[in-house]
């Protein structure tokens, strides 16, 4: 069956969520309960994103992005920090070759400026290796902050009004859309963050506008294929009506 997009979206329609975006978030607390460092939890925590990225083609999410490392996470110890860049150098050495064997395309977003060379060497052969893969479309956030995303999105755009390339009395929503991170990924419709934390920390701002949000108490190495699977059956319940009103209730 051929996906709505949002503006195909009627009121009280009750589809499954085409884009989710997670704030994989309790890992470090995870480990703290077994008597563990914090990055012992972060390793769980990436053996969670492999099954849950797996999950996704049977559940049919299309596109699924996650938050991997903010720009705020560099004002958390040194050795947590470094142990981080490690670990995710690793999951892409590791996980490359089984992503595109599963046929999942993957990008990234996020500042790459304050990234080391090695790394995001690394994260330019994964995009260039999966870019013609056509099933999940995974999203990576790393070195990602919503309001850093905007902030660098205008300053490109001031550039090109500055050379002429674009009138600012033309500029609009679908304008700025097209100079952020996600350019090339529909809005969220549904957005969780795992841990029982109820904040969006500075995530995905501008794109989830009219996203659902789903709070859970799980923290993110415990979240199973299985509860994304009823976190998923939740919002196939809910009106959705993007600021119209559903007058089949009235």
């Amino acid at each position: 069956m051929a996906r709505k997009s949002k503006a195909d979206k009627t009121p009280g329609d009750t589809g499954g969520p085409q884009h989710v975006a997670i704030i994989m978030d309790g890992n470090g607390r995870w480990a703290q309960q077994r008597g563990k460092p914090r990055l012992f939890g972060h390793h769980a925590g990436a053996k969670r994103v492999h099954e849950v990225v797996d999950s996704c083609r049977d559940l049919d999410v299309k596109y699924i992005t996650i938050f991997a490392f903010s720009t705020e996470n560099w004002k958390r110890t040194q050795t947590e920090v470094a142990g981080l860049m490690s670990l995710f150098r690793r999951y892409i050495r590791k996980e490359m070759q089984a992503l595109h064997d599963r046929n999942v395309q993957v990008r990234f977003i996020g500042d790459r400026m304050a990234l080391d060379a090695k790394l995001v060497g690394l994260m330019d052969e994964l995009e260039n290796y999966t870019k013609d893969n056509d099933g999940v479309n995974l999203t990576i956030a790393l070195n990602y902050g919503g309001r850093d995303e905007v902030a660098r999105a205008t300053k490109r755009m001031a550039r090109d009004v500055a050379t002429g390339k674009l009138d600012p009395e033309s500029v609009n929503e679908q304008t700025l859309t097209g100079y952020l991170d996600t350019r090339f990924l529909p809005d969220p419709d549904l957005v969780i963050r795992t841990s029982g934390e109820a904040r969006i920390s500075n995530f995905l701002l501008w794109q989830s506008a009219y996203a659902e949000y789903e709070f859970i108490d799980t923290l993110w190495p415990d979240f199973t294929p299985a509860i994304f699977a009823e976190v998923l059956a939740r919002f196939g319940g809910r009106d959705r009506r993007f600021g119209a009103v559903d007058t089949a209730a009235e």
